[in-house]
Formats: structure tokens, sequence, C-alpha cells
């Protein structure tokens, strides 16, 4: 994978803070902010998509017992 570069803008003690965090984990600041952004975003999709499946079922709400499904498929 290609490496590309990205500048964040924030104050020093915000700068102290994160490259603290990041070095009492043994990761470096640019590592830990990525991987923090990267599961953020998942997190929103994944609530995301929990609330259409919640929207889904509320407007047909049928459940399907575990015998069933176990039957079914196993």
């Amino acid at each position: 994978m290609a490496s590309a570069t990205m500048t964040i803008r924030m104050d020093e003690a915000e700068k102290e803070l994160i490259n603290d965090y990041a070095k009492a984990f043994g990761v470096s600041a640019s590592e830990f902010v990525r991987k923090s952004a990267l599961e953020r975003i998942e997190d929103e999709l994944d609530l995301q998509a929990w609330k259409e499946a919640k929207a889904e079922f509320e407007a047909d709400p049928v459940t399907i017992p575990a015998s069933e499904i176990a039957r079914k498929y196993l």
C-alpha cells in the first residue's frame, strides 16, 4: 500500500497529550491517530447499519426461533 501524508493542526497541549498517550502504548503518534480515526469511522458505519436493521425490523417485526434456523442450516 502506498503511503500518503496528512497534516493535522492542533495546539501544543493536544499534540503533547497524543504523543504521550501513543508512547505509553508503544506506537507512534501517527499510528495512534490513524487507527483512532479508522476505528471511529468503523463505529459510525456499524451504528448506521444497526439503525437501518432496527428500522427494517420495526417495519416488519418477524422473528424466527433458533430451533427453526438450526433445523434449516444444521
